[in-house]
């Protein structure tokens, strides 16, 4: 404890980074007297963004656990997207109380231990209340018949949840039955990041109505802010100094940077996929072996891996126009490089066309193409999503890369995020960064006209199978393996020593 006799959450939060040999940083101590000024204030309706990885987090974690002790019998709902991350939020109060010296008392004896569980908890009170102490809840989990005094929704908004309009009224619809859950004169806190133009957190709307949050009092903390003559003010410099900052706009793209690490709600369709930040190159691959080693290279640049991807359809017979289908969707194959510069060469994108006069079928005559199109650019493997009709081409396209005694592996894919989110992250970062670059064949094809006409908004109705398809490769890198003595039929692997393949969406 202080030993001052200071009984305010920020001194509350000092102990604790006492106690855990940390510092408390400014940002911190800002949200803290911000927190503590408004529970005790006549609004007590609050709206918390701080961009990530600021620990803002922690910090209400502290703040529901300071709350217990000021009065114990207060009740707390903790409110996320899903029960796995509410239930988070609730093991950090559980943490905190345990071991802050000023909170363990609150802690149940052990023969009571049965109310100190992993989803909810009661902490010594005075008074007999049916509600528990800290309770955690889902989105879509049942809260009929709830009360309390404080809720504390924590990143109720996320992208599974936000990236159309109809999820995000289902959002909106859902959130206001809190009123039926919050006693009168209760508090409720918003903490998160927007993940929508029409975020929740947004202060204008589309149509010019209230804001949902209209009327909330609303602390937002960007990692860093600008002065009028473009001078940066870092709001925690010793770790998202520029360097660290300027790394994360490159990797994540200026879309989601601007969400997430300004606050600033993004407009989807203002991430339209920039055709003149796409470069062009003429080289073709250049594959040698010498010394039982083998080098693949692009215009004297050491390619490193290769990502291979099919996004099957039925495809059209040829001559009726090409990227087509009579479906509406085109079946196409797209391979694109890494090389040792850093930069991404996407070398062809074929969008297959079938004969009808040929006797195979036309699930054989696409099997066919594609393993031509593996063994013609020295591709180790390829992913085939196995959404819709390409749950059966596996075995197939193995069938036929067997019969052409072809060694190249296939990935079976199956995607479950929205295809307009995963086209845009896929592209946004590289072409911001201008790190990606096309064959001269790639931009005779029509994924030229798909990247100029397409908009990620749910209002394009055009094709987008090559866009598809090139985003799949773009998630899917890097690919690269360890290098391996080769044996007599296969040919030696040019991608040299690597790491393995990383999944494509992991949460920051």
């Amino acid at each position: 404890m202080t030993g001052d006799g200071d009984e305010s959450f920020h001194a509350f939060v000092q102990d604790w980074n006492a106690m855990v040999e940390l510092k408390t940083p400014g940002h911190h101590a800002r949200m803290a007297r911000w927190l503590e000024a408004n529970v005790g204030g006549s609004n007590r309706r609050m709206l918390l963004m701080a961009f990530r990885g600021s620990g803002k987090s922690t910090l209400v974690g502290l703040f529901a656990a300071w709350l217990l002790r000021r009065d114990p019998n207060r009740r707390l709902l903790v409110l996320a997207a899903d029960m796995k991350l509410a239930k988070k939020m609730v093991r950090n109060v559980k943490r905190i109380l345990e071991r802050h010296p000023d909170t363990r008392h609150l802690k149940p004896p052990a023969k009571d231990r049965d109310q100190w569980a992993a989803d909810q908890f009661t902490v010594v009170r005075p008074m007999e209340l049916r509600d528990p102490s800290v309770a955690a809840a889902g989105i879509g989990g049942n809260i009929t018949g709830s009360r309390a005094d404080v809720v504390i929704c924590d990143d109720v908004e996320v992208p599974r949840n936000a990236d159309t309009a109809t999820k995000r009224a289902a959002l909106r619809e859902r959130l206001s039955e809190l009123e039926y859950v919050l006693v009168p004169g209760g508090a409720q806190l918003y903490v998160g990041t927007p993940h929508s133009h029409d975020s929740l957190y947004a202060e204008d709307t589309d149509d010019g109505g209230p804001p949902f949050l209209d009327g909330f009092d609303r602390l937002v903390l960007p990692v860093y802010s600008e002065d009028a003559d473009g001078r940066r003010r870092y709001a925690w410099k010793e770790r998202f100094g520029e360097a660290h900052v300027a790394r994360i706009c490159k990797t994540t793209g200026p879309n989601k940077f601007t969400s997430q690490m300004l606050l600033r709600p993004v407009n989807a369709a203002e991430g339209v996929l920039d055709v003149d930040k796409l470069g062009r190159y003429d080289a073709e691959l250049d594959y040698r072996e010498a010394l039982g080693r083998a080098v693949l290279t692009l215009d004297g640049v050491r390619l490193v891996s290769a990502t291979c991807w099919w996004d099957p359809a039925f495809a059209r017979p040829a001559g009726e126009g090409e990227g087509k289908s009579r479906g509406g969707d085109g079946s196409v194959v797209a391979a694109l490089f890494a090389g040792a510069d850093g930069r991404y060469y996407l070398h062809r994108v074929l969008y297959l066309a079938v004969d009808p006069k040929d006797a195979a079928t036309e699930a054989d005559q696409q099997c066919r193409q594609v393993a031509r199109f593996l063994a013609d650019h020295h591709l180790p493997a390829l992913h085939l999503e196995i959404n819709g009709i390409g749950r059966f081409l596996p075995g197939l396209l193995r069938e036929r890369l067997r019969r052409d005694r072809l060694a190249a592996a296939v990935v079976e894919q199956s995607s479950h995020t929205p295809k307009a989110r995963r086209i845009l992250e896929a592209f946004d970062a590289l072409l911001a960064d201008r790190r990606l670059l096309a064959h001269r064949l790639v931009w005779e094809t029509p994924l030229i006209r798909e990247m100029r006409e397409w908009r990620p908004d749910g209002r394009y109705r055009g094709p987008d199978d090559g866009l598809d398809a090139v985003a799949g490769c773009l998630t899917a890198e890097p690919h690269r393996f360890d290098r391996s003595t080769p044996s007599p039929e296969r040919r030696a692997d040019w991608r040299g020593a690597g790491a393995l393949v990383a999944p494509a969406e992991w949460e920051l």
